[in-house]
């Protein structure tokens, strides 16, 4: 019981930085392509990365603890949920060029930041 609590507590404080991330963002550069939900799969996929590594090869910390950043923070940080509803939005408005430049922005980049993520906490 004691990890589902750490995981809805962890998803809790990652659903509002993802809210308070992505909404920077768009603020800053606007909603004409969704460049908050990018930032935020970027630095999700970063923290995933890394944190993966640092978590169960660095430091040790008990699964409560794994469970609440890894599950619980991360899993509703990042979001390809809505990155999907986002580009099938893009599509359903006829700009497939960003919804492609979304796609490949996304999924490359995002595994690229996973492996800089894994490669950083390698080093420590």
């Amino acid at each position: 019981m004691l990890t589902w609590i750490a995981i809805a507590g962890g998803g809790a404080v990652g659903a509002v930085a993802r809210y308070g991330l992505a909404n920077s963002i768009y603020t800053m550069l606007g909603r004409g392509f969704p460049y908050g939900t990018l930032v935020v799969n970027l630095v999700g996929s970063l923290l995933m990365g890394f944190l993966f590594v640092f978590l169960l090869e660095r430091i040790n910390v008990g699964p409560e603890i794994r469970a609440a950043i890894i599950v619980g923070f991360l899993g509703s940080f990042t979001t390809f949920s809505t990155f999907s509803m986002e580009t099938l939005t893009l599509i359903n408005q006829g700009a497939y060029t960003k919804a492609a430049l979304n796609i490949i922005l996304s999924v490359v980049l995002c595994i690229l930041f996973t492996a800089l993520g894994v490669a950083l906490a390698r080093r420590l």
